[in-house]
């Protein structure tokens, strides 16, 4: 969250001796099966192995990974349905599908998986209202929504999704005060800002929403005093929502002096073109 937020804002490259700190941390956390932990270590996982090769890529620095193991990793986390483990000990969950595909296509090993039973079991996550849960039968969320969305985009998969009907579900999240929320009659938080807003990007519907009455609401969840973005007015600023704040009024185009982000890879657009990132060409699919 914090190395994009700060490529978003202009702030990278960092130092010499930060940036090759960083660096060898992250390498620091890689185990003997290639996947990585959260910390040194820890156990690993898919989501730390994903957000590895997210930070490797956006400072440059994917010729130190051990490609060959990270794959091996994630292909050793997908199940015969076509999901993906969190881990070694079993949770399933639609966010390991988006974090798999999302690493693959950045290391150019999509082939490395079975993508068809992927699109198959994501496309059991829908329900009847358009949107997706973490699994077959679960409730509608906002964040799954957006990794299920954006696996498809990533597996070649929107053309199997009502469009519309997500779209309208999706705008159905913005309440008067215009934020998110992640469900129906929940509270609004600025982190909706990128999974709703990213998904609808993808899909090619922003203008289902009111932008400006979004980028207002994001804008009132900052720290006049510190400068990170809450999850809410009034709250306490963290990392996590200053990421998804900058995000959101990077889609928007609500702040001129921010750089692109990309909506299905959440790095700066001008980091996937350096990389060289299918740029999907999602719209065409609904």
């Amino acid at each position: 969250w914090l190395i994009t937020a700060m490529d978003l804002v202009g702030m990278l490259p960092l130092p010499e001796e930060e940036h090759r700190s960083i660096v060898e941390w992250i390498l620091s956390c890689q185990h003997e099966n290639g996947g990585f932990g959260s910390n040194t270590n820890h156990d690993p996982s898919m989501t730390s192995t994903h957000y590895a090769v997210l930070v490797l890529a956006e400072l440059g620095e994917l010729d130190k990974l051990n490609v060959d193991g990270v794959v091996s990793y994630i292909k050793s986390l997908q199940n015969a349905d076509g999901s993906f483990n969190g881990d070694e000990w079993g949770d399933v969950d639609a966010r390991f599908v988006y974090c798999a595909m999302s690493s693959l296509t950045i290391l150019d090993r999509m082939g490395e998986v079975d993508v068809r039973a992927a699109t198959r079991w994501v496309l059991r996550c829908v329900n009847y209202d358009s949107g997706f849960g973490n699994f077959p039968g679960m409730e509608s969320h906002g964040a799954y929504t957006f990794c299920t969305v954006a696996a498809l985009a990533l597996m070649d998969g929107l053309g199997h999704v009502d469009c519309d009907g997500l779209a309208f579900w999706l705008a159905e999240r913005q309440i008067p005060g215009g934020g998110f929320n992640g469900r129906p009659e929940k509270a609004p938080d600025v982190c909706y800002s990128w999974w709703i807003l990213s998904a609808l990007s993808i899909l090619d519907r922003v203008s289902w929403i009111d932008g400006a009455q979004l980028a207002q609401f994001i804008l009132s969840a900052q720290d006049v005093d510190d400068g990170g973005i809450a999850d809410r007015p009034g709250d306490i600023p963290d990392v996590f929502h200053t990421f998804f704040g900058i995000c959101g009024l990077s889609l928007l185009n609500a702040a001129p002096e921010l750089k692109a982000v990309h909506p299905v890879y959440a790095l700066s657009v001008e980091a996937c073109e350096r990389l060289g990132l299918p740029s999907l060409g999602f719209s065409s699919s609904c």
